[in-house]
């Protein structure tokens, strides 16, 4: 028989559990905020203690609610946080298979792509994913099966909260790891991700891109456009991730795609830019960047080209071999061709900075580029490459535009071919992952 304690406390539990079940929207509300005030952060025994070894009849009664009223947004928050103190509670297994039981992660990423829940309501859902992925390799399987990796993906880019979108690459790069079944569905959303209008979304997926890749260990054909793409960003924080991940990529068999890439980006086909023109570039209230001469149109090629120039600079400056490699694409042609733009100042800049240090490492580039600047635009670049556009008159910025240097033909004329092509077959042996036509349904796919 149990003891006058024990049925004491199993009375008060069923009072409780009465007072849940009788109660409205606004008394549940109250009951959920002095729930969560008095046991957060208890462990699963505590929690057991509290309501006298029936804790669950609490957590699927929480479970019911949030199926019923997920779609209204009623006392969202408070449910989910309230689930979360048994989810995360030490010991906590059996809670987690009795939401999960009930259809929990399914519910969680339904309320991810509901327009009238609340930001700050789809954050808590992302906090319990982050949870259940965290608790297994089963459990992350279990979200990816349920058109996960879409759905936070999605949600990801069109957030307007920076720290939920934060929430949500800990998610994303917890589903990366750990998880051999479905790691290529949750690379494959990441580059989806690369076009997004969020400059957030962007720079987030591009730090998990780099540790994606290392852990994949190989390249899907569509990241070297999406990553030249971001080049376009006006965002200098989005610029340098990509960058990072350029970096990262030349290790790949993806290495002379990218090259080409960059060095096609210095010299852009300035006419097409125009189909590209995002609407706030046409905004004759929005301070204009580039020269009167051009219209905002061409301002995405021009940033384009800039950090493209930048990004040449960096892997030469760490890589004499991929610098050897790009004056083979005539990458010297191009850079002085940047230099002539003078409808972009940076684009000068960029250019005329990576250019001073192929003439400072390769004689051959020294020879070449002296002879077609002349003695007088030679020295000011030597003096101060970096405010060249500045001191240059129209003459001198044509001799730029127009040049014909062409290094890798006398590469080639002197014996100094590369033809090892050491970018081709990078340090680490790669395979590209099967190229797809229906990449974004891919996202969705088992494996």
């Amino acid at each position: 028989m149990t003891s006058i304690k024990e049925q004491a406390a199993i009375s008060r539990l069923l009072s409780f559990l009465q007072d849940w079940d009788n109660a409205g929207k606004a008394a549940r509300s109250h009951i959920l905020d002095n729930f969560i005030e008095n046991n957060q952060g208890k462990t699963a025994s505590e929690l057991e203690q509290e309501f006298s070894q029936g804790a669950s009849l609490f957590l699927v009664r929480l479970t019911t609610w949030l199926r019923l009223t997920y779609m209204t947004g009623s006392s969202l928050e408070k449910v989910l946080r309230s689930i979360g103190i048994f989810l995360t509670s030490v010991n906590s297994n059996r809670y987690l298979i009795e939401f999960l039981e009930v259809g929990g992660a399914l519910t969680l990423l339904e309320t991810l792509g509901m327009e009238k829940i609340k930001e700050e309501d789809k954050k808590e859902s992302i906090k319990l994913l982050q949870v259940i992925a965290n608790s297994g390799r089963k459990y992350k399987e279990l979200i990816c099966e349920s058109y996960g990796v879409r759905s936070i993906a999605e949600f990801l880019a069109k957030s307007k909260s920076e720290e939920t979108q934060e929430e949500v690459q800990v998610l994303l790069d917890s589903l990366l790891h750990g998880n051999p079944k479905y790691q290529n569905q949750v690379y494959k959303g990441l580059i989806t991700l690369l076009p997004s209008v969020s400059p957030k979304a962007q720079q987030l997926a591009l730090q998990t891109l780099r540790c994606a890749q290392s852990i994949i260990g190989a390249t899907h054909p569509s990241i070297v456009d999406c990553v030249l793409n971001v080049l376009r960003t006006m965002h200098l924080e989005v610029q340098y991730e990509a960058i990072e991940l350029i970096k990262d990529l030349v290790n790949y068999d993806v290495c002379e795609a990218l090259l080409i890439g960059l060095v096609d980006l210095l010299t852009p086909p300035i006419p097409e830019t125009s189909e590209l023109q995002p609407k706030i570039l046409s905004d004759s209230t929005v301070l204009q960047l580039t020269s009167p001469h051009q219209p905002a149109a061409h301002l995405p090629a021009f940033l384009q080209q800039a950090a493209a120039a930048k990004a040449i600079g960096v892997l030469a400056r760490g890589n004499t071999s991929l610098a050897e490699e790009m004056l083979r694409l005539r990458v010297v042609h191009s850079l002085m061709a940047a230099m002539g733009n003078v409808d972009h100042s940076n684009s000068q800049r960029q250019a005329s900075l990576t250019l001073e240090y192929f003439v400072r490492i390769f004689p051959v580039v020294e020879e070449h580029v002296q002879k077609c600047m002349g003695q007088e635009l030679y020295k000011l670049f030597r003096s101060n490459a970096e405010d060249l556009h500045m001191k240059i008159d129209s003459v001198q910025v044509d001799i730029l535009a127009t040049n014909k240097v062409n290094v890798s033909r006398e590469l080639y004329l002197r014996g100094h071919v590369y033809s090892n092509k050491s970018c081709y077959f990078c340090p680490r042996d790669r395979q590209r992952l099967p190229d797809s036509t229906h990449f974004l349904e891919d996202v969705d796919g088992k494996e």
